[in-house]
């Protein structure tokens, strides 16, 4: 004799079917600064303090890949990241390795070898790399969200969200031109960071290269103008709510 749901239960499958069904139709379509980003796959949660979570396959999961020119503050949100626990995967790091594989210096070969693995293996190169190193922190017990820290062109941002669907947000971190030329004229770790016009010709390059596309393709800006506490608290909001959870005041 086969299993005969009751009427309570099947009143309540079709409730959820339909809710499902209308927050997908509702929510699937991206937008510059979203907020709720719901995939097939996703129940969106009772909301506490105008915040929004969503459920994957029992979880919550996100992976925020951030972008950003020099001196805009991308590095700190990293740093934040990293001091409330949450993995961070740097893109650098994996040209850092393939320098390292081949007997090469990462600080004199570094842009040669980021542009070898690009031809070699394509575009999307250091981003394909970075997914396993990905996918395993996501599979560790306790990790909802992973950062991507130094996406650079749009072929990357394509491969992460082939790879992660709608739970791959794009963060663009973005300061004007004078404050970041300031903040690298303090610190002074590069050669050009205190010479406005070798910053200038960098910038252009890194815009050229496709970052421009990356950020203006973001789903979230995050401006880093005021302080930096009020930025790390950004970020800090950013990180445990989503995209949903920052205000319009507070990008």
């Amino acid at each position: 004799m086969g299993f005969e749901p009751t009427a309570v239960g099947l009143e309540v499958r079709r409730s959820i079917q339909t809710e499902l069904r209308a927050l997908t139709e509702s929510h699937t379509g991206r937008c510059k600064k979203a907020c709720g980003f719901v995939s097939p796959h996703s129940v969106l949660l009772g909301h506490s303090q105008g915040l929004t979570s969503r459920v994957v396959y029992g979880h919550v999961m996100r992976v925020i890949g951030t972008v950003g020119l020099p001196g805009s503050g991308k590095g700190e949100a990293a740093a934040v990241a990293r001091e409330a626990g949450i993995p961070v995967v740097t893109m650098g790091d994996v040209i850092r390795q393939a320098c390292r594989d081949r007997g090469l210096d990462p600080a004199e070969h570094h842009g040669e070898i980021a542009q070898a693995l690009r031809e070699e293996e394509g575009l999307d190169a250091i981003a394909a790399r970075s997914l396993p190193t990905i996918r395993e922190h996501l599979d560790e017990d306790g990790t909802d969200v992973v950062l991507v820290d130094g996406l650079r062109s749009m072929h990357e941002v394509e491969r992460f969200r082939e790879a992660f669907g709608d739970d791959f947000v794009v963060v663009s971190v973005e300061a004007p031109f004078e404050v970041r030329a300031e903040r690298l004229g303090e610190r002074d770790r590069d050669a050009s960071d205190g010479d406005v016009e070798r910053l200038r010709e960098r910038e252009e390059r890194e815009l050229g290269f496709g970052m421009g596309e990356v950020m203006d393709d973001a789903d979230v800006v995050v401006d880093n103008t005021s302080s930096l506490e009020a930025f790390r608290t950004k970020v800090r909001t950013l990180l445990d709510g989503g995209p949903e959870a920052l205000t319009e005041g507070e990008r």
